[in-house]
């Protein structure tokens, strides 16, 4: 994975944000896939929808184009459910544009709730306000591996007879209270995308319980098919190939390792920060839970002496990789000022955004690269004249 654009190399930086794992067992596969001369969905993508249903404990997978097909699909299915156009799915407001994008995309329409600025999550004190009568769904997101509080989303979905679908795709191995993050709603999905613990460089997956479901989304993902060239509903183009399949499995061969380095650097720099807490946000693993890394995520508190671009701009200087947090879609995406908000209507979001950055952690970073991140950060405060 190139971290900032084609022209850039991954070896430019001494501490790059993403990597990808291509496994003897994807080559071999993939190889044995060409020579076949069947490269479209086959016994590969099978193998592998099988194999990602039971890693996360559910009965049914259904393999996809992109984590964002995956939102789009499980959005979509809502109409086998009752659901008709325009109707609401509610999400939070800091998330990677794709959340919002593909409720769009399933012709429907998002909700945005203000998020916490301690894990980045949906507020679930501020979901009930904004259920209406054409309200069919909750989509919290798992932002950078933190499992939202799917209790209290579950526990409101229920009373208000609402479907729950988890955006997990940033949360590959996450648990919540003994459960997998992928498996609490009714429908959950997943971004396969290279910087993705499990990858298979482009893809996503939909998980569920509800062979209803299952069967919805494997009609949706192919134009609405069912059998051969019967169109029950408007549907999408949206299948996983046998490559990309291949190289999924590979990665599933590993992903304990994976999740296990990720999980090292992750804590690794959590108790690092810790020291930093005068003027930095990072995300805490709690006793109840366990973060699926994607990233880790660094917030410049308020009244800090220094701003997240000089911050970043200190970072990038000594070879340390980094991304800005995600935008609050609602104020801070142009495409989105068609909804008619105003920039302060989800402060939280805002100031995550405006003030927010965040690291690789991913399985090459070694131990030694995250002590120079430290040592950076450590310069770069004492330059600020931050005493900590």
């Amino acid at each position: 994975m190139i971290p900032r654009g084609e022209e850039q190399k991954k070896a430019d930086y001494r501490v790059p944000f993403g990597t990808v794992s291509i496994t003897p067992k994807a080559r071999r596969l993939i190889d044995a896939a060409l020579e076949s001369g069947w490269v479209t969905k086959g016994k590969y993508v099978k193998e592998f929808e099988e194999k990602f249903a039971a890693l996360f404990g559910v009965k049914h997978a259904v393999a996809v184009s992109s984590g964002t097909d995956a939102d789009a699909l499980a959005c979509a299915a809502l109409y086998d459910l009752g659901a008709r156009r325009g109707d609401e799915v509610i999400v939070p407001a800091l998330s990677f544009v794709a959340t919002g994008n593909a409720v769009f995309q399933a012709g429907l329409t998002p909700v945005f709730v203000d998020v916490r600025r301690d894990t980045l999550n949906i507020d679930v004190t501020k979901i009930e306000a904004k259920i209406t009568a054409r309200t069919r769904a909750i989509m919290p997101v798992h932002l950078m591996g933190k499992p939202a509080d799917m209790d209290a989303v579950n526990a409101i979905a229920r009373k208000h007879g609402l479907k729950v679908i988890e955006d997990a795709a940033e949360a590959h191995g996450a648990e919540y209270r003994g459960r997998k993050a992928g498996a609490m709603g009714d429908m959950s999905c997943f971004s396969l995308y290279a910087a993705h613990i499990i990858t298979t460089i482009e893809g996503g997956m939909v998980l569920t319980d509800d062979a209803a479901i299952a069967e919805a989304l494997m009609s949706l993902r192919n134009h609405g098919m069912t059998g051969k060239f019967t169109f029950e509903r408007i549907g999408f183009s949206a299948k996983m190939n046998e490559l990309e399949a291949a190289v999924g499995l590979g990665n599933m061969e590993i992903f304990a390792d994976i999740l296990s380095r990720r999980r090292r650097n992750m804590l690794y720099l959590i108790e690092k920060f810790k020291r930093f807490d005068k003027v930095f946000i990072t995300l805490r693993e709690e006793p109840f839970e366990k973060l699926g890394p994607h990233a880790f995520s660094i917030i410049v508190k308020e009244g800090a002496p220094f701003t997240r671009d000089e911050f970043v701009a200190g970072l990038e200087a000594n070879g340390v990789d980094s991304r800005n947090l995600f935008y609050s879609m609602p104020t801070q995406c142009p495409g989105y000022a068609f909804l008619g908000h105003r920039r302060g209507d989800f402060p939280e979001a805002e100031y995550c955004s405006d003030h927010g950055t965040h690291i690789g952690i991913h399985q090459d970073i070694g131990i030694e690269q995250l002590d120079h991140v430290v040592g950076v950060v450590e310069k770069f405060l004492k330059s600020k004249g931050v005493n900590y």
